[in-house]
């Protein structure tokens, strides 16, 4: 789903210096519709970035549960709003200047402040309506209908969408560049019936990653980190046997997940692997999917801290099994 959407740029310093605000809003039935979504100016920082340049975006492991789309935050002061509308009215794009300032008062509602509140300039903010760009085409983008409100300095809304810590933790898990999970197997390439498949990940790779979100010329600010828990195997067949038994293969206590083979561990069982039981000579194949879950936790320069929802990223690999009696590794 799409928000249907007009848009306007000019307002605010963006970093060429240049004035950047851009502004989207909703149309209902042919009229402007009641919210104002502008980019976010939530900036973000990444710490612990693997080294691999393929990363990608977790799935929450809680169905309920979902980073957000949109939320509200302070943006224009009285001079700003004020300003930013009569940029809008001198426009002559296309000659509809005076159309889009009419549109955005609207939007504003402007009309309910005195003078855009200009007598409590340096007193507080006008909050507006943000989505995150990443979510933006789901229903809960659609979620932030206010038209920008008035909060004076030092205090918070009352509305669960409003900017906060937690929001800004949740925004940050949304942006975390966890690595492909790619595995390492022993023996390397095709497979053997019957012969144990050791399997692990590279501990420099995998290890814990934070992202820290915060919003300029506010003391809001929250740091998200990943931790590497447990990697599940799914062989791709019915015809194998998972070590363990469940295909969870857990963390050690030095990090690492799964060990790596060696000659002296020959007669072993893997703590993390898989024995295939019959060959893909007639089958092409199997698909082993190999997902790596992470434990999601945050702080916030309020000393607030909590868990989110888990999250997982997984990869698959082609595996190829043949039939042979005797093999060396």
């Amino acid at each position: 789903m799409s928000i249907p959407t007009y848009s306007y740029a000019g307002g605010g310093h963006g970093k060429s210096g240049k004035n950047e605000t851009n502004v989207t809003g909703t149309f209902r039935n042919g009229q402007v519709g009641a919210g104002a979504y502008q980019k976010t100016r939530v900036q973000t920082e990444v710490d612990g970035n693997p080294s691999s340049s393929r990363t990608g975006s977790l799935s929450p492991t809680s169905t309920n549960w979902k980073p957000p789309a949109c939320w509200y935050e302070p943006r224009f002061s009285p001079k700003e709003l004020k300003s930013f509308i009569q940029r809008v009215e001198k426009t002559k794009f296309l000659n509809v200047g005076p159309m889009f300032a009419d549109m955005f008062k609207s939007l504003f509602q402007t009309d309910k402040y005195d003078n855009y509140n200009m007598a409590k300039q340096g007193k507080g903010m006008f909050w507006v309506a943000v989505v995150n760009e990443k979510r933006k085409d789901e229903p809960e983008a659609l979620s932030c209908r206010k038209p920008p409100f008035w909060v004076d300095k030092g205090e918070t809304p009352k509305d669960p969408l409003a900017v906060s810590p937690r929001i800004l933790a949740e925004y940050a898990y949304d942006q975390l560049p966890v690595p492909d999970t790619s595995i390492t197997m022993s023996p390397d390439g095709k497979q053997t019936v019957n012969l144990d498949t050791w399997i692990w990940l590279n501990r420099a790779k995998f290890k814990p990653v934070s992202v820290t979100a915060s919003l300029p010329n506010t003391n809001l600010s929250a740091t998200t980190t990943a931790t590497p828990v447990a990697l599940t195997l799914e062989p791709g067949t019915k015809n194998a046997e998972l070590h363990p038994a469940s295909g969870e293969c857990p963390i050690s206590n030095d990090g690492s997940i799964g060990t790596p083979y060696s000659a002296d561990k020959k007669n072993q069982t893997p703590p993390c692997g898989i024995t295939y039981l019959r060959s893909t000579n007639n089958t092409g194949p199997h698909h082993l999917k190999a997902t790596l879950t992470w434990k999601i936790s945050w702080t916030s320069t309020n000393s607030q801290r909590d868990t989110l929802p888990d999250g997982t990223f997984g990869t698959t690999t082609d595996v190829t099994v043949q039939e042979v009696q005797a093999i060396n590794r």
